[in-house]
């Protein structure tokens, strides 16, 4: 039995009730609750996703369990559905519908742009742009997967949206259809690739999460070879298909015993819910990955480099929290070290931050001012090994 028109109503008007209630439409932006109605997600979503039971992936197909499929689709504002899932992690999704509309408001589109969208994935985010650069625009969009790339393209021409999907490598843009007035990527990127660059028009805005951090606008220069911006939100996004997937704190603590125990004694508790402090510290420390919890005694930590270190941070029922470290560096030190250096600093702001590519492919994270902030460089490309 498939979902009947009814059950997807009901969870159609549920996602726009939450997104009102939540205040999450963008208010430059009143032409996206317009698409996202006349658009909407079940219509882009495959017959099945995947939901997480606490222990594994699990397949959820719109034929067997038609509500709980609506119910995935038309999740919270903040929660993606996942599409797809390689190699036991998930690879493809439909991006929940609050960043969606937050990365769309942050591209500025206008009727008869042309746009390049790098990420097809379902098609949904392309048949958004497309309503609103309408008849008189164009919207190319890469897909690097060759079957979700004729699956968007079959999905796209259904909603009688005008989007030219293509599969290739998205860090090569899409020469054909240059140059763009704009330019989105829907995965996260370590460098803003040279190509979307020298792809976008003088004066053109891109838009593109970056790393596990947030996502940056940045305004093409004259010379079209330079680009900077701002920071316009904090997301996590999926990497690039063929990034390398980065361990678990599981694995790379490996039952380990700790080697150093020591009391934490700062309140943990901005660790937890300071997204100022949050970028700070990931900005600071991009090898540190850390995920926090709370509960009723405090909150809790987690922290590794993906390499060998590893640390933990426990708040008990009663008394002081705790650190256990094991692996040849001290994340919780190094964690605190970055923490008083922001404090000391002024505790800047995450939307005080931007960033700056170049012409000569310089790329920088900066605080305040491009030319006389403090700034943090992207790393460099990787070599590329031959034979």
């Amino acid at each position: 039995m498939s979902a009947g028109p009814d059950d997807i109503g009901v969870h159609r008007r549920r996602a726009l009730a939450a997104m009102d209630t939540g205040k999450a439409w963008p208010e430059d932006s009143p032409w996206l609750r317009e698409a996202v109605r006349a658009l909407p997600r079940d219509e882009f979503a495959p017959e099945a996703l995947w939901t997480w039971d606490g222990h594994a992936w699990q397949r959820v197909h719109r034929a067997g369990d038609p509500r709980v499929w609506a119910r995935l689709v038309h999740a919270g504002p903040d929660d993606a559905t996942i599409t797809e899932i390689t190699g036991g992690v998930p690879s493809s999704s439909l991006s929940c519908t609050s960043i969606v509309v937050d990365m769309l408001d942050s591209l500025d589109l206008q009727p008869g742009h042309r746009v390049l969208e790098l990420g097809t994935g379902t098609g949904w985010n392309a048949a958004l742009i497309a309503y609103r650069v309408g008849p008189t625009g164009h919207v190319t969009s890469v897909e690097t997967d060759p079957t979700l790339a004729t699956t968007a393209a079959a999905t796209l021409t259904r909603a009688a949206a005008r989007v030219d999907v293509r599969a290739g490598d998205g860090t090569l843009g899409w020469v054909p259809a240059a140059p763009y007035d704009r330019l989105i990527a829907t995965y996260a990127v370590d460098r803003v690739p040279r190509a979307w660059i020298e792809q976008t028009r003088p004066g053109g805005d891109i838009v593109f999460p970056w790393t596990r951090l947030g996502y940056f606008a940045l305004t093409t220069g004259k010379d079209g070879r330079s680009a900077t911006g701002w920071l316009h939100g904090l997301a996590q996004f999926m990497n690039a298909r063929g990034t390398a997937t980065t361990p678990t704190h599981r694995e790379v603590r490996a039952d380990r015993d700790p080697d150093h125990e020591r009391p934490f004694t700062r309140d943990l508790r901005p660790l937890h819910d300071d997204a100022h402090l949050m970028w700070a510290l990931r900005l600071r420390l991009p090898d540190v990955l850390f995920d926090t919890t709370a509960d009723t005694h405090g909150v809790h930590a987690r922290l590794h480099d993906g390499a060998g270190s590893w640390a933990t941070i426990c708040t008990p029922p009663a008394g002081r929290a705790t650190t256990f470290q094991g692996g040849p560096r001290r994340l919780v030190d190094e964690v605190e070290t970055a923490w008083d250096a922001w404090t000391e600093a002024g505790a800047i702001g995450l939307y005080d931050h931007g960033m700056t590519v170049t012409a000569d492919d310089e790329q920088f994270v900066w605080a305040g001012d491009p030319e006389s902030g403090s700034r943090w460089a992207l790393p460099a490309p990787a070599p590329i090994t031959i034979g």
